[in-house]
């Protein structure tokens, strides 16, 4: 695998257990690069995140993220390969009985930071990169949507990932809102790591166009998408 490329699938099929949602996938991710997902629901965009996540396993083909092989990946090096990836999910997953600095230092301590300042510096490191850096002592519910969305993807940086995952990351947000987690979400694009976004928000991507591929018919597409195919796009979303 090329230094740049930091995702790659040949003849990938996907899916659950024996069931192929995707089949013969090629996909090439370089750093820096900005990726959107679109499709149906049950196209296969969440399968595809979840093959790149190792959450679920290669069923054919080859694949490779971050330099970890995915057909032969062991159970032993799925959190090495995870350290290299940030999840931004959609519904948040935050832990409702502790403080934002205390969720973010859970997540440290769980991948293997032990020194207590260390952990606080890089946490005060991260929110800050997302315009939170004074409200760590607040606890989740007494944030906004926005700005819970804002600390999940605080959280997915700790690691200093090369590859972004963001799973409808503004599924749950008002338009003024996702716009501005999306201008967060490309200035993490242009700091070099590879962000790849499954979304249904067509508006988004014609707001912050950038390279679309689309599942459908079990096959995943490069989508050159003109206004009349967003809004067909809009109109049956």
């Amino acid at each position: 695998m090329a230094l740049d490329k930091v995702i790659s699938l040949e003849n990938a099929n996907i899916g659950i257990n024996d069931h192929i949602v995707l089949e013969q996938v090629n996909l090439s991710v370089e750093k820096g690069e900005f990726v959107y997902v679109i499709g149906r629901v049950g196209s296969g965009k969440t399968s595809l995140i979840k093959t790149i996540n190792a959450e679920l396993p290669l069923i054919e083909g080859r694949g490779v993220v971050s330099g970890f092989g995915l057909e032969d990946l062991k159970r032993k090096e799925v959190p090495m390969l995870r350290r290299n990836l940030g999840i931004v999910f959609q519904d948040f997953k935050l832990l409702n009985d502790r403080t934002i600095d205390s969720n973010l230092e859970f997540a440290l301590k769980a991948t293997g930071w032990k020194n207590k300042t260390e952990i606080n510096d890089r946490i005060a490191e991260v929110l800050e990169k997302v315009d939170l850096g004074y409200k760590g002592y607040k606890m989740p519910h007494q944030l906004s949507g926005g700005e819970q969305q804002r600390v999940v993807i605080a959280r997915a940086l700790l690691n200093d990932p090369e590859i972004i995952l963001a799973d409808e990351p503004t599924g749950n947000l008002e338009p003024a809102t996702s716009e501005d987690i999306m201008l967060i979400l490309m200035e993490i694009s242009k700091s070099g790591r590879a962000v790849m976004m499954a979304t249904h928000n067509y508006n988004l991507i014609k707001h912050f166009p950038s390279r679309t591929l689309k599942c459908e018919d079990g096959r995943l597409h490069s989508a050159n998408l003109s206004e009349a195919d967003f809004d067909k796009l809009l109109q049956n979303a």
